[in-house]
């Protein structure tokens, strides 16, 4: 793993949005993994403003998006779908037809599980998959468990998630239970891995998944097998590595 240390959120969404672009510019129809949440926000309004200077092109990429509540239509101000839409996809010159999120209404979830993983494997794979991590170690949302999810599937929301994401909702009540989301295996087939970690919330997780044992009580801590994963986190995350 290489970890970026970076001062503050908006050096830690510079930095990120830097390998991004690169990657972009390295290969202009390359398949981006995106995710979700308050911590990819700031890379995407930086690769925004890069696209608004004229210094990128998005009208080659696909993208694919690591999850999406169960339940939740394009309309729904809380969905992913709606989230990517509004904080890059409308704001940049991407083909609509390119980008990919999975179907949280879909009325046969294996089904639309098994879509999703088949239809990320048409691509060729996933060039680079971005990632937060969250306060218990979860990516996308393969949250702890006995064992590491390999593809794509439906997921029971643990408490400390739905805490976690209950501030986007109008109570914990609106917060969905499941979530379609890829798999741990899908998400180790990416070529490349960048995680965006910031916040002193997040610096336990984070230790743990560097420097801790390899198990799914900790699903993050599985990026120490890939070969190419980017750490890219401020002060506070890395806060309580150790020296």
């Amino acid at each position: 793993m290489k970890i970026i240390r970076t001062r503050d959120y908006k050096d830690m969404s510079r930095k990120a949005a830097n390998l991004i672009s690169a990657q972009i510019l390295l290969k202009p129809d390359c398949v981006l993994g995106l995710a979700t949440g308050s911590s990819p926000i700031g890379t995407y309004d930086q690769l925004v403003e890069w696209y608004q200077k004229g210094d990128l092109d998005f009208k080659q990429v696909k993208t694919v998006n690591l999850d999406e509540y169960k339940g939740l239509n394009h309309e729904n101000d809380q969905s992913y779908y709606y989230f990517m839409h509004h904080h890059l996809f409308d704001r940049v010159n991407i083909n609509p037809a390119n980008t990919n999120v999975p179907n949280g209404m879909a009325e046969d979830g294996e089904a639309e599980c098994q879509r999703y993983e088949d239809f990320i494997g048409s691509l060729g794979g996933v060039d680079l998959q971005l990632l937060g991590l969250g306060r218990n170690g979860h990516i996308g949302f393969n949250e702890p468990a006995e064992s590491f999810a390999k593809m794509t599937h439906c997921v029971d929301l643990t408490e400390s998630t739905i805490e976690a994401n209950k501030r986007f909702f109008a109570s914990a009540d609106d917060v969905p239970r499941q979530a379609y989301t890829m798999g741990i295996g899908t998400i180790m087939k990416a070529d490349k891995i960048l995680v965006v970690v910031s916040g002193e919330d997040k610096a336990d997780a984070l230790a743990k998944t560097v420097y801790g044992e390899i198990t799914p009580e900790v699903p993050a801590s599985i990026l120490q097998l890939h070969k190419n994963v980017t750490i890219v986190a401020d002060e506070a995350a890395l806060s309580k590595m150790p020296k």
